[in-house]
């Protein structure tokens, strides 16, 4: 844990907040706290909001967490979402308009969904170290993965930023490289590198649908009725527009 992430804990611990449960229930985590300290969102804040900015999000969440042995970054993306709905919901409500396109006329429409009844999905339970393993479909490799922590999401993001227009962004592999962690029991970096490379398409795929099946989140999936009266079913994003829509 950083100096940095201690200081805001220590500091933040009096100030008006609530607990938050984490989709994860803690199991990824060393502390293996199911629920952490959040704290409202303030005038102070809004500074944060209104300046947006790509780091915007992690800044909020380093300022609002009051959990001196839990870095932001060391948290999954699905326990990140649970926080940011719930400083969204308190302080501005569960609505949420969305702009649509209806898939039948290819016109634009608004609707508005609610962020209140959130639904947690589980799947797979982990080992207990926090790590999943499988045999994969086509090689028949044993591997040993986990989910990619918030901050390694950020970093492969930087990464893929870094990259001069008209090259390929390795993202599948970057993700892999992040996920596993052992293969057919062995956990040397330069050999599970070396597997990746010449991983089959099948095996990188099941591995992807794995994770999303299996990583703790809540469901952010809506359905919505259209202008020409047809069901869509859209999932509620985290984008720019998440808290900025008030500003």
């Amino acid at each position: 844990m950083d100096n940095q992430s201690r200081e805001y804990g220590q500091a933040n611990f009096s100030l008006p907040h609530d607990v938050v449960p984490l989709p994860s229930q803690g199991i990824f985590y060393k502390n293996k706290k199911k629920s952490i300290k959040v704290g409202y969102l303030t005038a102070t804040d809004e500074n944060l909001l209104m300046a947006g900015g790509d780091d915007m999000t992690p800044n909020l969440l380093r300022t609002k967490i009051y959990e001196p042995d839990l870095r932001v970054e060391d948290m999954l993306e699905g326990d990140v979402e649970a926080v940011l709905i719930f400083l969204r919901n308190t302080a501005f409500g569960p609505e949420m308009e969305l702009t649509l396109t209806d898939p039948s006329t290819r016109k634009p429409f608004k609707t508005t969904v609610l962020l209140d009844q959130l639904t947690i999905l589980q799947g797979q339970q982990p080992n207990e170290d926090g790590t999943f393993t499988t045999t994969l479909p086509k090689s028949q490799t044993t591997v040993k993965f986990t989910p990619m922590t918030y901050g390694e999401i950020l970093e492969n993001q930087r990464a893929a930023d870094s990259y001069p227009a008209g090259r390929v962004v390795p993202k599948v592999t970057l993700r892999l490289q992040k996920e596993i962690i052992e293969t057919n029991g062995s956990t040397d970096k330069g050999e599970i590198a070396k597997f990746i490379e010449s991983m089959p398409i099948a095996d990188s795929k099941f591995i992807r649908k794995f994770m999303e099946d299996n990583e703790p989140r809540l469901d952010m999936k809506r359905i919505v009725m259209t202008p020409s009266g047809e069901r869509l079913t859209v999932n509620v994003g985290f984008g720019v527009d998440f808290f900025r829509p008030f500003f």
